[in-house]
């Protein structure tokens, strides 16, 4: 059985897709562990100055969301709180002979990543009201993408380790797998795939303060190298329902990558750097 919680405050205006995001984040863990949802349970706070519609959206999104999951939603809890709160409480199931570890990495594997990153720097976008339409309907697509057809296309193959990219950045996820495997690895960063304007808000210094506190954390065990300090910006973003990060042998990864784009996901698959040998830093980028 896997028992995961996770919730957190508005980030995009709209109650509905509010819903669906912060629902789809909830569900995340379970994936990234190889199992797949079975019960979910709601996590409210919201204020009594609200209109209860916007409460009734925000459900009926989350609730969209655990349905597309295969999973059930049975009820769950609400408080009164100054400032809306959504979430999901939820339990799984994977076989224990099947379960994805975030460590394990092999000298040698490929390191894919099944969504864009950027999130929180589109969103800092939404905030100053300066990110365009497509940039916000591409964040809030991806963000509120399952990682249901990811997983079920990365359990055919020899995975030897897989995360989902969440608040402490691409990097800051990076560091702990490849820190728990005893490995280093290598990030091509003109190979990342980003969400659309992403890279231009990050030249513009519009960095969520989160993207700060990631650096200060794992910048030591970073090397990198002649890489723009946007790119760095992007790397440590915080994501809000972001991709799986999979280590596997590169025997798999043509027949993986087919099967991703026969999947037909609403994100971007992309191949971002491989696995060697444990050095002296955790990750080197180029």
């Amino acid at each position: 059985m896997i028992q995961t919680v996770d919730f957190f405050t508005p980030i995009v205006d709209d109650p509905y897709m509010f819903g669906q995001i912060a629902a789809a984040n909830s569900l995340s863990d379970v994936w990234a562990m190889g199992g797949e949802p079975a019960v979910a349970l709601n996590i409210v706070g919201f204020p009594n100055c609200l209109d209860p519609a916007i409460l009734g959206d925000i459900l009926a999104g989350g609730a969209a969301k655990v349905k597309e999951a295969g999973a059930v939603l049975v009820g769950g809890h609400s408080v009164q709180d100054d400032e809306p709160k959504y979430g999901l409480c939820v339990s799984g199931f994977v076989h224990p002979d099947k379960i994805f570890k975030n460590y394990g990495c092999r000298p040698g594997d490929i390191l894919v990543l099944t969504k864009q990153i950027g999130s929180g720097i589109v969103n800092t976008a939404i905030n100053a009201e300066m990110a365009s339409p497509s940039a916000v309907r591409e964040a809030q697509t991806v963000m509120a993408s399952l990682n249901k057809l990811g997983k079920q296309v990365v359990e055919r193959y020899d995975v030897s380790a897989c995360t989902d990219i969440t608040g402490f950045g691409l990097l800051g996820h990076c560091v702990e797998m490849a820190s728990a495997s005893k490995v280093t690895f290598e990030l091509r960063v003109d190979d990342i795939a980003y969400l659309e304007d992403a890279v231009d808000y990050a030249k513009m210094g519009l960095v969520p303060a989160g993207a700060y506190k990631n650096r200060g954390y794992s910048m030591k065990h970073v090397e990198t190298g002649a890489v723009a300090e946007h790119y760095l910006d992007l790397l440590y973003d915080p994501q809000t329902s972001g991709g799986l990060l999979i280590s596997v042998s590169p025997e798999n990864l043509e027949d993986m990558i087919a099967d991703f784009k026969a999947a037909r996901m609403d994100t971007t698959v992309s191949i971002i750097g491989k696995v060697t040998p444990e050095s002296d830093k955790l990750i080197r980028l180029f």
